[in-house]
Parts: structure tokens; C-alpha cells; sequence
């Protein structure tokens, strides 16, 4: 049912010559993990077109699951149409692209209940495969060697890694001082992860080649940490905090909070432009876990990953919800869900003028695809 090959790792020599001479910058990564090709900025194989051979044939679509109606609409990003709609688990949080690009993941967490499920999808044909059981997965996450997936269990303060084809477990890491994880992004080499406590304010770092938490990090302010996305450089972290209305500056390494920019109201989802230059923030419009539609203060902020400055506000016209998404394989379109709204935004890059798409009830954690990458580490398609 679902392919168990790995990828191959394209594009790359050897040695990778900058200047005329070997990098000599080389990053010592895990076991496994596809060779960083410009230790500077991890998103050079995501740059607009670079489709991977195995996801050509994919049609390109938009996936969007519906929290409150328990399924997900398919739309065609060329007509703005919705083309399909299928039944999945209950409570479908985000659709989350495999290590290996060739199933679509819907994570169906089944909210006060133990009835969660992943739903797999063919990108190929677009349609749905038989749920596989699984514990609480609010959101899930591949390590970058590709030898595991890893299940957000936000409800249980749980991270289940798992076999990454059949999703049998392969061992838990109980992150008690997380309250509500759900989103994550990984070091440059692989190393350690670093996931966002969605109740509490605080950030856990977990090593994930030992599967142990190395610590966690209280933030200065705010107090309910959303996405978080990884800097070009590997080392530098982003974290949209929905309290603060802005994004904190985490040093991983380190593990100490740098700086903090401020964006918009409900500040939410974090997302790369396809050069590498700019990062797209999602402003929810509100502080609350549900609330209202068009709000006036949701749109969607770009900051400058050279200088940490905003450089274009985007809000939504009659007010909105913009929650999660991506970017299209062109880079000429970000695509979001309007949580609050039951629409899908879809928003020029160049201009910020926006379409929208009515959807389901209550869409969450959108994907696009297919996307430009050699391969996924999770949640709505962040590919390296």
C-alpha cells in the first residue's frame, strides 16, 4: 500500500565546490540524513520548480482538511476549484507529506477521544487509503535520516516515533513540562529538534538520535508558542507566538531566546518563500483557540531573514482567519486556511491580493502539492 523505498539523494557530487574549491564548510550530519548542500541556507533544494523526479507526475492540489467536518477537500490551484472531498478520521489536523514524498499523511487526532487515526493518501491519484490506528497524532514530523516518523501526542505530552511506512512504534520520548506540543523544526544537521508547548509558554529540545529531551526553554513573554521554522542557516529559530502577536529568535544551539519580532494579532504559522530570502507569518487575527470570523487584524506579515525585519503587511480583505498552509511550487502563491472562516486563502507573494475558496468547517493544516524538495521532515511540507 504505501512504498517503503528511500529517495535518492539528487543533485549532489561528492564534493560540492564553492569557489572552485571543496566546501569546507561541511556539515557533519546524522547517519543517513541527505548532505546539506549550502550550510548558509538549508532551503537551496526547495528554490521554485526543483521538483524531485518521483513527485512530477503528482497532479498539483491543495489538501485541506476540515477539523469540525472530518474530512478533506481537494482543490485544483489552477481553477480555484474544489475537484474532490472524502471522509477521514475525526478531528483532521494537518495533512503532512512523507519523508519520501509518495504519501500524504492526514493526521486525524480524534479530540477527547483515543480513536486517532492517520489517514494515507496517494498523491498520484488523489485518493484516500484505509486509516492506520494511531494514538493522539495531532501533527507528525519525519527525522531527517528518513528512519522515523514522529507523532505529536499533544493531549498525552508525548512524541511516539515510529516506523515511517507502517507507523509501528518504535519507542516514546514524555515531554511533561510541554504542555500542548504540537509543532517542531530540526537543527541543520539533524541533531536535535525543537517543539513548541502550546499551553505554557515554553519550548522543549530533543535530541533525536537518542531520543531524549536536553531541556526546556521558558519564553521572555507571550505564553502560547505556535509554529516554529528554522532559520537559512540552520542554527537560528523562529517561533510565532499567538499571544505575543510576534515571533521570539531562538539560538538552538544555545537554546536561548535572541530577540523577538513583532508581526500581527494571533501570530500563527511560519513559512520559507521558495529563494530562501523571506518568511511569511500568518497573523490569526485573534488571541482565541476558537475564535471569531473576519477578524478585522488577521493577514499575513513577510519578514526579511537577513535582517529579522517585517518588509510587507498583508491583510486579508474583510478581515480573516489565516492559519496554516504553504507555498506553491512556483512560489507564486501562499496558501493558507481561514480557520475561523471555513475558506482557503490563496495569496499573490508579489502583490498580496488574495482569493478565497470556501471549504469545509473549521480547515486547519493545509499542504500543497506537489512541493519542490529532495525530501520532507513533516507537518504541512516543510522539505529540505
Amino acid at each position: 500500500m504505501i512504498q517503503k523505498k528511500k529517495l535518492p539523494v539528487l543533485g549532489l557530487g561528492t564534493l560540492l565546490l564553492l569557489g572552485g574549491s571543496a566546501l569546507a564548510q561541511a556539515v557533519d550530519t546524522i547517519p543517513g540524513m541527505p548532505p546539506v548542500v549550502d550550510p548558509k541556507n538549508i532551503y537551496t533544494e526547495t528554490r521554485a520548480g526543483n521538483l524531485n523526479p518521483e513527485v512530477v507526475q503528482d497532479p498539483p492540489r491543495i489538501y485541506v482538511p476540515n477539523l469540525r467536518s472530518n474530512n478533506v477537500y481537494v482543490i485544483d490551484p489552477q481553477t480555484y476549484k474544489v475537484v474532490a472531498r472524502f471522509k477521514v478520521g475525526k478531528s483532521p489536523q494537518h495533512v503532512v507529506p512523507s519523508w519520501d514524498l509518495r504519501t500524504l499523511w492526514v493526521t486525524n487526532n480524534a479530540e477527547g477521544t483515543t480513536n486517532g487515526s492517520l489517514t494515507p493518501i496517494d498523491p498520484r491519484t488523489t485518493q484516500p487509503l484505509p486509516n492506520v490506528a494511531v494514538d493522539d497524532p495531532y501533527n507528525m514530523y519525519f527525522t531527517p535520516d528518513g528512519k522515523s516518523a514522529i507523532t505529536v501526542a499533544e493531549a498525552r505530552e508525548r512524541l511516539d516515533f515510529r516506523d515511517p511506512h507502517t507507523m509501528e512504534m518504535q519507542g516514546s520520548v514524555s515531554v511533561p513540562q510541554c504542555k500542548g506540543v504540537n509543532h517542531a523544526d530540526f537543527s541543520i544537521d539533524g541533531r536535535y529538534a525543537i517543539f513548541t508547548c502550546e499551553f505554557g509558554g515554553y519550548l522543549a529540545k530533543v535530541d533525536t538520535v537518542n531520543r531524549t529531551v536536553m531541556g526546556y526553554l521558558k519564553l521572555s513573554g507571550g505564553g502560547m508558542p505556535q509554529d516554529i521554522l528554522t532559520a537559512p542557516d540552520g542554527h537560528k529559530f523562529y517561533v510565532a507566538d499567538m499571544h505575543a502577536d510576534g515571533v521570539f529568535v531562538i539560538d538552538g544551539d544555545t537554546f536561548r531566546e535572541t530577540g523577538f519580532i513583532p508581526t500581527g494579532v494571533g501570530t500563527h504559522g511560519l513559512y520559507p518563500s521558495r529563494d530562501g530570502t523571506r518568511m511569511y507569518v500568518a497573523n490569526r487575527g485573534s488571541h482565541k483557540i476558537h475564535g471569531p470570523p473576519h477578524g478585522k487584524a488577521g493577514g499575513v506579515s513577510v519578514i526579511d531573514f537577513a535582517t529579522d525585519k517585517v518588509v510587507a503587511n498583508w491583510p486579508i480583505p474583510g478581515g480573516g482567519s489565516p492559519d496554516m498552509g504553504n507555498v506553491s511550487n512556483d512560489g507564486g502563491t501562499l496558501w493558507l486556511s481561514g480557520r475561523f472562516d471555513d475558506v482557503v486563502y490563496a495569496i499573490d507573494t508579489t502583490t498580496g491580493a488574495t482569493r478565497k475558496i470556501p471549504v469545509g468547517q473549521e480547515p486547519h493544516g493545509l499542504t500543497v502539492w506537489p512541493q519542490p524538495g529532495r525530501y520532507s521532515i513533516g507537518h504541512t511540507g516543510i522539505l529540505r
